[in-house]
């Protein structure tokens, strides 16, 4: 019987990593399928036509003809990737150098109004864009900030999820340990540099990793904030491709893949061991 139920555990996990799995397939397929055919499946559903659209796993004629237009014949591509590198940059930039020593002030340090601080935050974590985007808009607006990159930047610098995320793994650092570093004549900052940061380091990857998909992928804020299409990041690319660009939206789509992926392989390790010390802490 167990080994019955670790079979259907396995198949229900395969199931669910196929089902995962898909769009990537899915985007890379239609990355080197021809125009033609990409018409002929997806016509019902992007050109109006009838009937049902229909997908092959690989295509009748590969080709690499989207992916050369695409790097090169489509600048408005490249300008939009190297908006998302700037925007996605100093955003983490800024929660790096604001968000850290928040988490951190709050984990370690009693002051007046500590919890209601943390309830803010955790109020503010669970809201979605739509709701506050009238106030960023109206404060944006106020500091001439709107349709410029300051106007996606500052918003989500200030973000209340990374500190909050970053909060839990600090506060998870034995106090004994804080306090030798104290008696062996740290300070307050000394302590943070050194005891602070290398123990907290997989919470602050976690939460930088996270950002980071955050920042790429962002569609709603740049689609509210920025009006000039030479601002817009990439992630704008893919819903102005219709099917007579197919090729090319799949292309993109592929290439918009990449900085994640790496990221997500290189930090891997520290993203594990901050699930890890999330799940072992009391």
């Amino acid at each position: 019987m167990a080994k019955i139920g670790r079979l259907g555990i396995g198949l229900l996990l395969g199931i669910l990593a196929a089902a995962v799995l898909f769009p990537v397939c899915f985007a890379v397929t239609g990355a080197i399928t021809s125009q033609w055919e990409l018409e002929e499946y997806l016509a019902p559903v992007l050109g109006g036509g009838s009937g049902m659209a229909k997908w092959r796993l690989l295509p009748l004629a590969p080709t690499l003809r989207s992916l050369v237009e695409l790097l090169l014949d489509s600048p408005q591509f490249f300008a939009m990737f190297w908006n998302s590198i700037k925007i996605t940059a100093c955003v983490l930039a800024g929660q790096a150098l604001f968000g850290v020593p928040a988490a951190w002030g709050i984990a370690r340090y009693a002051f007046p109004g500590r919890r209601l601080v943390l309830t803010l935050c955790a109020v503010l974590m669970l809201m979605p864009f739509q709701v506050l985007m009238f106030p960023e808009y109206l404060v944006l607006d106020g500091l001439k900030l709107l349709d410029t990159h300051w106007a996606v930047i500052l918003p989500a610098v200030f973000s209340t999820y990374p500190v909050f995320l970053m909060y839990r793994f600090f506060e998870s650092i034995p106090e004994a340990v804080l306090e030798a570093a104290r008696i062996d004549g740290a300070g307050h900052v000394q302590t943070f540099l050194k005891m602070g940061l290398p123990l907290g380091m997989p919470g602050i990857m976690s939460s930088m990793m996270l950002n980071f998909l955050d920042s790429w992928n962002m569609i709603e804020q740049p689609m509210t904030f920025l009006k000039t299409r030479s601002l817009w990041p990439l992630s704008l690319f893919l819903p102005e491709i219709g099917l007579g660009d197919a090729g090319v939206g799949f292309a993109a789509a592929g290439m918009m893949l990449i900085p994640a992926l790496l990221l997500f392989f290189l930090g891997q390790d520290y993203l594990e061991q901050g699930i890890a010390a999330a799940a072992v802490k009391e």
